[in-house]
């Protein structure tokens, strides 16, 4: 099966893509392009399906890095494969040849670029690591190697939203705790759950940084499983484990 590569025009020159799960060589529930090798699937088919990623960015299986994502603020500044891989929830680079590559299953993939400074980079972002600061701190990491704060576009890939995103009221304190306006991320559900836009609260961050473009493809993670891996929806469905999409972009 061919794989299902989501692009976005800010992003070109660049050869980039938010990958769905179409055209892997997973089965079960893990069935189509996981690349998640925290995952419980077997490691030489996460291993097959990374190298097909690989071959559609036009790099050397090696040169696809990636993070040891731990939901935090830390960006990794990479010029070459990193063996373990450096804990942090995004890597920026201006080294040629390299591929930057983001894993989630509804958290925010988030890639980056300055086509004039060529400087590229990716994020993942989930609420802890939004609210933290990974956003701001990726942008802040591109500018240390020469990009300009203007000239960057960053595009947030196939994320859980809004309508499938259920919260407790603690979820909703820690918020608004922060600033009251975040209360406009938030509308009521049953009872006292509420239902958080995780999207919205990524966009607003990214264009309150005062980069040039600032946009999300379109894309729910829980509601089309078909195409995407789904973290909320494994849980509901009371599933063992779950696959990770993989978002990329390379120099």
């Amino acid at each position: 099966m061919t794989l299902e590569i989501l692009t976005h025009d800010s992003l070109t020159p660049f050869r980039h893509g938010f990958f769905t799960r179409k055209g892997g060589a997973s089965s079960g529930i893990f069935a189509g392009l996981n690349c998640g090798t925290g995952s419980s699937d077997q490691s030489e088919i996460v291993a097959i399906n990374r190298a097909r990623v690989a071959d559609a960015l036009e790099v050397q299986n090696d040169k696809l890095l990636g993070v040891h994502q731990v939901h935090s603020a830390d960006v990794a500044t990479v010029d070459a494969p990193h063996d373990p891989k450096p804990k942090a929830d995004a890597l920026v680079t201006a080294t040629p040849g390299l591929a930057l590559s983001i894993l989630t299953a509804d958290c925010m993939p988030v890639l980056f670029a300055d086509p004039e400074a060529r400087v590229i980079g990716a994020a993942h972002a989930g609420w802890k690591g939004a609210k933290a600061g990974v956003l701001e701190a990726t942008i802040d990491a591109m500018q240390s190697l020469g990009a300009l704060r203007a000239r960057i576009s960053a595009v947030i890939g196939p994320s859980i939203s809004q309508s499938a995103y259920e919260v407790g009221p603690e979820f909703h304190d820690q918020f608004v705790a922060d600033t009251p306006v975040n209360d406009r991320y938030f509308t009521a559900g049953a009872g006292d759950r509420q239902h958080f836009d995780l999207i919205a609260y990524g966009l607003a961050r990214l264009q309150a940084t005062g980069i040039g473009t600032a946009a999300w493809t379109g894309h729910c993670t829980y509601s089309d499983p078909e195409r995407f891996f789904s973290y909320r929806l494994s849980v509901h469905e009371k599933q063992p484990d779950y696959g990770r999409l993989i978002s990329a972009i390379s120099l």
